[in-house]
């Protein structure tokens, strides 16, 4: 007497009809099959689980106690209740062949999700401890990992095709090469999308959070979305922009997260001076410019090197040409420099630098490039905004004079004084 067909033999010796013993027996076999699949589960979870805190908590590693939140133990626990149902099934099933094959198709599917979820809570476990490492904190670990995990997803269904269908797992694949053509005309974009976000993964090019700007799209603001397909903006107006994955490869945009991370924002700005304007100081010049604090350590020091250099080389100063001399604009830029490095909203442990252009046919530029020590918009703004009236302001006190077009205006007044002289 077989074990499996012990209950069918003892209801057909009851007279009950060969079909309905069958199943009878085919549901009570399952059933006793799931209630000793759970105990086990249970049993096995608990003295794994047990096991391996008592475990962690001897050693110094953090490692095993991110396996253990992960929940990793617990579900390799789930293996050994699935290997019991597979070993069990074909007699539990032997009077129904087909169903048979159907159960065992799906529990083996089962193995696949089981084994993915498993890596998945180990990778999960590997990133937690991975941030724990100074060295790989400035490392796109979650990039990585959401990598990982699309090629094992990829194989994965890939595997539960092959079972579902009966194809052997190489065929499978090689009927899916065939086909490639097709797949790459009709998922065209969503293969894009997939190499894309590699790409974005692996080159740690836009993460969610980042503040990115891309003009094509016209999009201005926090990303809020990424996905194989499309990236989510919300701009600052809370409009949404959506953009293709694959444009963040192929096309040039902005990633602000440099500056956020970093301790300020850049001021990179020019005034452009009229080069009419540009000239010699005199003696008498460089005293009146003393009368500004700033600068006025700075004009003793370079007076006073400056006539040390020319009595010493008897340089004749009836031509003013001659020798070495201040300039307004070299004047105008050190005071440019020294108020910045006093202005209160610009970080002074990042660079500050105000340097001179290459003349053009708006003047000569005279830019200033520093770091605001708030990043917030508004307030960079307006620390910005307060340098530049200052500076706009100062440039008259040293005989210069800001380039800017003429307006109507100005041919209005130049008519008007032409016609005053004829008169």
């Amino acid at each position: 007497m077989n074990m499996e067909h012990l209950l069918y033999d003892y209801l057909v010796a009851s007279g009950m009809t060969d079909v309905t013993a069958k199943y009878i027996n085919l549901v009570s076999l399952l059933l006793l099959l799931l209630i000793l699949a759970v105990l086990i589960d249970l049993i096995t979870s608990k003295v794994i689980i047990k096991l391996f805190t008592q475990f962690s908590d001897k050693t110094k590693t953090k490692f095993d106690d991110l396996l253990v939140k992960n929940r990793v133990p617990q579900n390799v626990a789930h293996i050994i209740p699935l290997l019991l149902i597979l070993e069990v099934i074909p007699k539990i099933f032997i009077d129904f062949p087909k169903l048979e094959n159907i159960i065992e198709k799906g529990l083996k599917v089962f193995a696949i999700v089981l084994t993915l979820w498993i890596a998945r809570s180990l990778l999960r476990a590997f990133k937690d401890y991975f941030k724990t490492l100074p060295r790989l904190n400035d490392k796109p670990i979650d990039s990585y990992i959401q990598v990982f995990m699309i090629f094992a997803w990829s194989l994965g269904i890939l595997s539960a095709f092959a079972i579902i269908t009966g194809i052997e797992f190489i065929e499978f694949i090689t009927t899916i090469g065939a086909a490639s053509a097709i797949i790459i005309l009709v998922f065209k974009d969503t293969i894009l999308g997939f190499v894309a976000s590699i790409q974005v993964s692996i080159n740690d090019m836009v993460r969610i959070g980042d503040w990115i700007t891309f003009e094509k799209y016209g999009a201005d603001g926090d990303v809020i979305e990424i996905n194989l397909s499309t990236v989510k903006v919300q701009n600052f107006d809370k409009t949404i922009t959506t953009i293709p994955t694959y444009a963040l490869i192929s096309d040039s945009f902005k990633n602000w997260r440099g500056m956020e991370e970093s301790a300020g924002r850049r001021i990179k700005r020019a005034l452009n001076i009229k080069l009419d304007s540009i000239k010699h100081l005199s003696n008498e010049e460089v005293e009146q410019l003393k009368e500004i604090q700033l600068i006025t350590s700075y004009l003793n020091a370079r007076q006073s090197d400056i006539i040390t250099y020319n009595n010493e080389n008897n340089i004749n100063k009836e031509l003013l040409l001659n020798g070495r001399n201040l300039t307004n604009i070299g004047v105008f830029r050190k005071y440019m420099e020294t108020y910045i490095e006093n202005h209160s909203g610009t970080n002074k442990e990042m660079m500050i630098m105000v340097r001179q252009l290459a003349p053009t046919a708006h003047g000569i530029p005279i830019e200033m490039y520093a770091f605001s020590s708030d990043k917030r918009w508004q307030n960079y703004e307006y620390i910005m905004a307060d340098i530049f009236d200052h500076l706009i302001a100062s440039v008259p006190y040293f005989n210069l004079k800001i380039f800017e077009l003429p307006s109507n205006s100005s041919f209005t007044d130049l008519n008007k004084a032409h016609g005053s002289d004829n008169e």
